[in-house]
């Protein structure tokens, strides 16, 4: 007997639907099956928050740099539909990376849903191995949690699993694969996930917020002038990356002075990783597993998230400015980085640099007073390769890359704008004049 969640197998793929291409049979095969509507995006722009059509009421996240998966209402049952399947991915403007992800995009769309929702969530596998979806830190029946041999077989490809289960409780959590996991995560299958409080049970620990941003931290290995990630990395990353985008191709958070802003933050990488946001303080105000207590809480700018951690902070932003945020391991703000490069600090190289440029067209010397120049500099790249250090400012290179952002607090945002205010504008005498 074919278990009912997998009674979609080779769906996509039959002879019936043989004569389609292949857009038009997912689509032909959605509507004869009865799954929910296919949804796909591939702008890495952040689309903006998708307020709830039906069911129960709730100010929804912005996803940086991503976007929120819509569902339809089928007998009180909040339906999804996943589709794991390999995409492209722009990690900043002159380099995209083939990736695995869910809906067109890596990471996948987030899943917003409401605690005590009753929930359908249709995957379907167009990988070319076999995976599952975990659904990291929810209270679940054993049979839904997704681990491939021991609560359910893997998806095959061509197959479509349904998960169901009831959203217990409320908080921050994340999806991902627990079938060849060191590669599929590797190649960026993951997803963020938000289960609001219900607004007829508010829940004592968890405030009101006017802005929410959830995004995950993932890494890749990805040599320059390549485009698909070396899966047997342990450690040796060389893009780091949140939402797969590096800077400068990660969105400024932009907020209204006074606001009382929601980070809910997630790790996927192989490695811990200090989120630090200058010129404000922050509290931890929950993790993967509930809301922290307030007597359990102390003010923080800088919290260390663990391999396999959700941390949900939150501040007021009171104070003006363009406010960096950013993982304080340094190497993990820089791109394409060369772990084997010699310092060179204090080494004249300029008669060195002559010669060697004789045999090697356009070689620079570099490092001998630091390696901020490399910010300042245009060398010759590989094809889709980011500068290891770049970014502009106001006041000239900002020299960043990776896991590196802005948060700007401006008192004239309107509530509910998410729009890019530009520079901020520094009074005359702060930030221009050298001693």
């Amino acid at each position: 007997m074919t278990p009912r969640r997998h009674f979609l197998r080779g769906a996509l793929g039959g002879t019936a639907l043989g004569a389609l291409s292949a857009s038009a049979q997912a689509t032909r095969a959605t509507s004869l099956l009865g799954l929910p509507e296919l949804v796909t995006r591939q702008d890495a722009a952040s689309a903006e928050p998708l307020l709830p059509p039906n069911g129960p009421a709730y100010r929804p996240v912005r996803t940086l740099n991503g976007w929120t998966l819509p569902w339809r209402m089928k007998d009180g049952v909040k339906e999804f539909h996943l589709v794991a399947e390999p995409v492209e991915r722009e990690i900043a403007p002159g380099m995209v990376a083939r990736l695995w992800g869910y809906n067109g995009q890596s990471p996948g769309p987030t899943i917003e849903v409401v605690e005590g929702d009753r929930l359908r969530i249709f995957v379907t596998n167009r990988l070319p191995e076999a995976t599952t979806v975990h659904w990291h830190g929810q209270r679940l029946p054993n049979g839904q949690d997704g681990v491939a041999g021991l609560t359910q077989a893997g998806i095959a490809p061509g197959q479509t699993c349904v998960y169901e289960f009831t959203a217990r409780r409320a908080g921050t959590f994340m999806y991902h694969p627990h079938a060849d996991e060191m590669v599929q995560m590797a190649m960026g299958l993951m997803g963020s996930w938000v289960t609001h409080p219900h607004p007829s049970r508010p829940h004592p620990h968890i405030a009101q917020v006017d802005r929410d941003i959830c995004f995950l931290l993932n890494a890749y290995d990805i040599e320059p002038g390549a485009s698909q990630p070396k899966t047997n990395t342990m450690l040796d990353f060389n893009l780091w990356t949140w939402n797969s985008r590096a800077f400068p191709g990660i969105e400024p958070i932009c907020v209204r002075k006074g606001d009382r802003v929601r980070l809910r933050i997630g790790n996927l990488t192989m490695t811990n990783h200090p989120i630090h946001l200058h010129g404000m303080e922050f509290t931890v105000t929950g993790t993967d597993g509930g809301a922290v207590p307030p007597s359990a809480r102390w003010p923080e700018v800088t919290t260390d998230i663990g391999v396999g951690q959700m941390r949900q902070i939150e501040f007021i932003a009171d104070e003006e400015g363009d406010w960096s945020l950013h993982c304080h391991k340094s190497h993990h703000t820089m791109n394409a980085m060369g772990h084997n490069v010699p310092t060179m600090i204090g080494v004249n190289q300029r008669d060195l640099a002559q010669r060697l440029g004789q045999l090697i067209p356009d070689y620079m010397a570099m490092g001998e007073h630091g390696m901020h120049e490399m910010a300042e500099m245009e060398m010759p790249l590989p094809d889709n390769t980011l500068p290891m250090m770049t970014g502009s400012g106001p006041f000239g290179p900002v020299g960043m890359g990776g896991m590196f952002s802005v948060v700007k607090v401006r008192d004239d945002l309107k509530p509910g704008d998410w729009k890019d205010p530009g520079p901020y504008a520094h009074p005359e005498e702060i930030g221009r004049a050298h001693v």
